[in-house]
């Protein structure tokens, strides 16, 4: 059974879909109120699905049970991985795909969208699934389990479009470890188009204009 979701669909029968993965302690209202600013009318039918993660306690948080993707061991997120929880929320992802693909929208017109720890679970899902997505929004976010990504990342997606925006002045998530992990993803050939916006752990109203268009060109190629 896929996670309980918030759902927004642009028109009547959808032909895209865009799984949209909340960060550390939100939950799947976080980002809809995001969806009538950017959407273009233009856009085909698309269905926005805003997941709820799992509630689990949290390492650096005092152990307080909260919706998280997977613990935070360390006072730097990409310290003590929990590799267990990661690997599991992939496994979550996937059966959303996969209730997106019996809904009758494929995974090449499925776009695979997070905030913060959300954007690293995009990340780590979308480079494993077996089917080439239409894309990959990756906000405020870093590739955890990076040691393993190059022997499990599926050939399927090298090709896909990353999103990456990030910013300057992050003090959640600092953008060296934003561009770590790009410049890591690149290494071994993946294209990513990377966007530094002048604001903390947050998304603005430019970044949201640059996903926009981002994603308009994604829904030009199908």
């Amino acid at each position: 059974m896929p996670l309980p979701t918030v759902e927004h669909e642009t028109r009547p029968s959808p032909t895209w879909s865009v799984i949209w993965l909340h960060g550390l302690g939100a939950d799947g209202n976080d980002f809809a109120p995001i969806v009538p600013e950017l959407v273009d009318a233009a856009w085909p039918g698309v269905r926005f699905v805003f997941p709820h993660a799992p509630v689990r306690p949290v390492t650096v948080n005092n152990g307080v049970p909260m919706r998280a993707w997977y613990d935070i061991k360390g006072l730097s997120i990409a310290d003590k991985q929990d590799a267990e929880g990661i690997r599991a929320s992939i496994a979550e992802v996937e059966a959303l795909i996969a209730r997106e693909e019996e809904r009758g929208v494929p995974a090449s017109r499925i776009v695979l969208a997070g905030f913060s720890q959300g954007g690293a679970m995009a990340l780590s899902a979308g480079l494993r699934h077996l089917e080439a997505l239409a894309g990959i929004l990756v906000l405020s976010a870093y590739l955890p389990l990076h040691d393993t990504i190059e022997a499990e990342r599926s050939g399927a997606n090298h090709a896909t479009p990353i999103f990456w925006g990030h910013g300057s002045a992050d003090p959640v998530v600092p953008m060296v470890l934003g561009e770590q992990s790009r410049r890591a993803l690149e290494a071994l050939g993946h294209r990513i188009e990377w966007h530094t916006y002048p604001m903390g752990h947050q998304v603005s109203l430019p970044e949201i204009a640059d996903i926009r268009g981002w994603l308009s060109e994604r829904f030009a190629e199908a």
